[in-house]
C-alpha cells in the first residue's frame, strides 16, 4: 500500500517530489530537536511554510495536542473555527471534505461589529463569544492566527464558562498582547494546545499545522484500514 496521503499531499509526482525533497532538507538543516516523531511533521511543514526554522523551537506542545487534534479529525464533521477568513481560505476544501469538516468565522458579521462597538471591544473578541452561543466551541478545533484578543477570550471562556474545544491551534502575530495570549493558553492543563512563544506567528502558521494534522490523521485512517 502507497504511504502517500492522497487526499493530503500534493497529487502530482512532480508536486510530490518537490514536497518531499523540501521536507528532507528541513530535517537535515533542522538536525537533533526536542520533538517527538508525532510533533515534528506539524513543526516541519511549518517550517516549510514560511522558511524560518526558529520554529523549530518556538513551538510548544500540550502533551496531549497531537492525538487530540488527529482524533477530532477523525471523528467526522468536527467544526473548526477561526479568527479570520484567511485561515478558512487557505484550508484545502478537499482535505476538509474528505473528513466531514466545515469551516466557522465571524470577524465580519455585522453583529460581531456592532457588538464590539457597543461594547468597546475588539471584533475578535466578539466573534469568539458568537461562536460559543453557537454551540460551536465545544469539541471544536479553534485556530487563531491573527488576533491575541480572540486567544485570550477563549482562554477566559474555557477557565470562567467550562468551554472545552478538542484542540486549540493558537498562533496569533504581532507586537500587542501576541506573546502574552499564547502564554496565557500555554498556562492551560485541561484542553490541548499548539502554541507559538513569542510574536511570530500569524494564520499561514496555523494553516500549516492543521494540514500537517490531516495528513497524520489519513495516516492513521489508512493504517486502521
Amino acid at each position: 500500500m502507497s504511504t502517500v496521503n492522497t487526499v493530503t499531499e500534493q497529487l502530482t509526482r512532480a508536486g510530490q517530489a518537490i514536497e518531499h525533497d523540501s521536507f528532507a532538507i528541513i530535517d537535515a538543516e533542522a538536525g537533533a530537536h526536542g520533538y517527538t516523531p508525532a510533533q515534528w511533521p506539524i513543526v516541519r511543514r511549518m517550517i516549510h511554510a514560511n522558511a524560518d526554522f526558529d520554529f523549530n523551537g518556538l513551538t510548544w506542545f500540550h502533551p496531549d495536542a497531537v492525538d487530540a487534534g488527529i482524533r477530532a479529525m477523525m471523528a467526522g464533521a468536527t467544526p473548526i473555527v477561526a479568527d479570520v477568513e484567511m485561515i478558512c481560505s487557505g484550508l484545502s476544501q478537499p482535505r476538509l471534505a474528505h473528513f466531514g469538516m466545515a469551516t466557522h468565522q465571524f470577524i465580519s458579521d455585522p453583529d460581531v461589529i456592532e457588538a464590539a462597538q457597543r461594547a468597546d471591544t475588539t471584533r475578535a473578541v466578539q466573534a469568539m463569544r458568537k461562536a460559543h452561543r453557537r454551540g460551536l466551541l465545544d469539541n471544536a478545533i479553534v485556530g487563531i492566527g491573527n488576533a491575541p484578543t480572540a486567544l485570550i477570550e477563549l482562554v477566559r471562556l474555557i477557565r470562567e464558562e467550562g468551554v472545552r474545544p478538542a484542540l486549540v491551534v493558537g498562533m496569533p502575530v504581532g507586537f500587542v498582547s501576541a506573546a502574552e495570549s499564547k502564554d496565557l493558553m500555554a498556562q492551560v492543563d485541561d484542553v490541548p494546545w499548539i502554541v507559538i512563544r513569542g510574536r511570530k506567528g500569524g494564520s499561514t502558521l496555523v494553516v500549516a499545522a492543521l494540514h500537517a494534522l490531516l495528513a497524520l490523521a489519513e495516516a492513521r485512517q489508512k493504517a486502521g484500514a
